[in-house]
């Protein structure tokens, strides 16, 4: 039995739920912050980052790592093609949401949603041209037909739908605009699609409710 390490606000801990779920496969949840890490915690996470998860094996720690082992684990339903090139082009697209996209936009998380004080004027500027550049280089390889890769749905969507939507909102709340939608990426369709799965739908409900108890 796998047991996942996180909280359902965290996009990367949705990331690693959402193919959990999507494979039917049995895990239970234990609900930590980054503010509850303890030295426990850091016995499996030397970083203290979250998400993690306990295996039969040991622990497991980075979520592209942990994905990796959700899929050779519970090859079925498979969330990466079985072509090594298709494969390889999956991982491009996960680099370019979880590295080239949302690790630059994470620097405007502190001011949009959790009352930071806001970035300096040359950080905002540098961030967004970064993501003004990272984002148009990310179109040009996504495909959305329907799904983030093709027409199957993958590792790229899990990270997709987890991510672009917090980093719309970021991008909204700091810069006046989602540079998502201005670089020509409308992702409400595509997000309503996805959520319409069932696995999607109890990773949306979930962080609702976690949402809704932080704010009572």
């Amino acid at each position: 039995m796998i047991t996942l390490y996180g909280f359902p606000i965290s996009n990367y801990y949705n990331k690693v739920k959402l193919a959990l779920l999507e494979k039917n496969a049995p895990f239970t949840e234990a609900h930590l912050t980054p503010k509850d890490v303890d030295a426990a915690a850091l016995a499996m996470s030397p970083l203290g980052k979250i998400p993690f998860i306990r295996t039969p094996q040991g622990a497991l720690c980075e979520s592209q790592a942990i994905m990796e082992y959700i899929d050779a684990t519970f090859p079925e339903p498979p969330l990466m093609p079985a072509d090594p090139f298709a494969a390889a082009k999956v991982r491009e697209l996960i680099a370019f949401i979880d590295l080239h996209i949302e690790l630059v936009a994470r620097e405007l998380y502190g001011q949009a949603f959790f009352g930071g004080s806001p970035t300096s004027e040359s950080s905002q500027a540098r961030v967004k041209n970064q993501l003004t550049k990272n984002i148009a280089a990310f179109k040009g390889l996504a495909k959305f037909a329907p799904y983030v890769a093709g027409d199957t749905f993958t590792q790229a969507d899990c990270s997709a739908f987890a991510s672009l939507p917090v980093i719309g909102m970021a991008t909204k709340a700091v810069f006046g605009e989602d540079l998502l939608l201005a670089a020509g990426i409308d992702c409400k369709p595509y997000l309503k699609m996805i959520g319409e799965r069932p696995a999607a739908q109890k990773v949306l409900a979930d962080r609702k409710a976690e949402l809704a108890k932080s704010r009572a």
